[in-house]
């Protein structure tokens, strides 16, 4: 899975870094650094850190969909059901 921040929207609430910290770090108290292609067992927390994100700065490209389809975290395809 591949990630963008876009780091001009980011305000540094941290809330990613809290809920996949693997991912996403905090320096000082605002400069994030993260990991652009995460490993898939980040899914999930990557996916919980996308939906707290409170200025939806987080990006997922989901590039190894079923299908090749780019899907978001938390969104089923007609696969998954």
């Amino acid at each position: 899975m591949r990630l963008v921040v876009d780091l001009n929207r980011c305000q540094g609430y941290a809330q990613c870094a809290f809920l996949a910290p693997d991912v996403f770090t905090m320096h000082g108290e605002e400069a994030l650094s993260y990991d652009p292609f995460a490993a898939e067992e980040q899914r999930e927390n990557v996916a919980r850190a996308v939906a707290a994100c409170p200025v939806q700065a987080i990006l997922v490209d989901a590039l190894d969909a079923p299908g090749g389809t780019a899907v978001a975290p938390g969104e089923e395809t007609s696969g998954d059901r």
